[in-house]
């Protein structure tokens, strides 16, 4: 196991919190290991008290001493924290899961020589079923990368790409993914209303065919395809339905919504 380093959360709000919330129950730090900034005094009172580490109102306060730093704040908020960090971060790794900034932009305010990891974890990671991508500039050394992969398994799966690019194809797929299975999680219930089921059947319904089809896909290791052919018997019902997404454009759909996604992550990136 990962030896962390004393780790500060900049910006402790629902990535924060889950973050912090997975590695204490994962056993992987403890909180007397762990400090926070947060500059709204009711939330970072809340955390404190929640799960027993220090947290201050500044990231200059939190981050003075720690060997990895987090940050998660909102984008808007980044500049300001940079600013703060500039000043006290010495050799620190940096863990940045703020989307569309760069390793460039993070680069810039720091100490030259600082090494960075850039993340794009999703929503789920708040229920610690979450998938992280991250890339690494070249001051990331193998320690460094070790803590980070840790780091971010603290929310879910992790994977590592190369080339900072991929990153806008990541927030398009597995960052903005959630919101297109929330969708289809609605109109999956809603189609259950309209032929008769009660709301609440109909949504359990959804979530657990969604759910049981991921885990299927993930455990068996075979083809989407090959799954979906053994549901759909010759003339029968699932093969009636899957004509009719496929009629009315559903891959396509799910194919631009990708696109639209990535383009514009792009676009906020630059």
């Amino acid at each position: 196991m990962t030896k962390l380093p004393l780790l500060a959360v900049v910006g402790l709000g629902n990535m924060g919190e889950a973050l912090v919330r997975g590695l204490l129950e994962r056993g992987l730090t403890e909180p007397s290991r762990v400090v926070g900034a947060e500059k709204a005094a009711p939330r970072r009172e809340e955390m404190a008290a929640r799960y027993g580490i220090t947290a201050h109102p500044t990231p200059a306060a939190a981050c003075r001493g720690a060997g990895a730093v987090v940050l998660a704040v909102k984008p808007q908020d980044v500049g300001g924290a940079l600013a703060d960090l500039a000043l006290v971060l010495e050799n620190a790794l940096l863990v940045s899961v703020c989307a569309g900034v760069t390793l460039a932009s993070l680069a810039r305010p720091l100490p030259p020589g600082t090494p960075i990891v850039r993340a794009m974890p999703n929503t789920p990671a708040l229920v610690g079923c979450g998938v992280s991508v991250y890339c690494a500039n070249e001051h990331v050394g193998a320690a460094d990368d070790a803590s980070a992969r840790a780091l971010l398994g603290a929310l879910g799966e992790v994977h590592r790409v190369e080339s900072e690019p991929l990153l806008d194809g990541v927030t398009g797929l597995s960052g903005s993914g959630p919101a297109y299975v929330f969708a289809f999680l609605e109109a999956l219930a809603d189609g259950g209303v309209l032929v008769g089921l009660p709301r609440d059947l109909a949504r359990a319904l959804a979530v657990q065919t969604v759910l049981g089809a991921a885990q299927l896909a993930k455990a068996s290791g075979e083809h989407t395809a090959v799954l979906k052919d053994r549901v759909a018997s010759p003339g029968g019902t699932t093969i009636e339905g899957l004509r009719e997404l496929e009629r009315s454009g559903f891959r396509g759909a799910v194919l631009e919504a990708v696109r639209a996604a990535t383009i514009r992550s792009r676009e906020l990136g630059s």
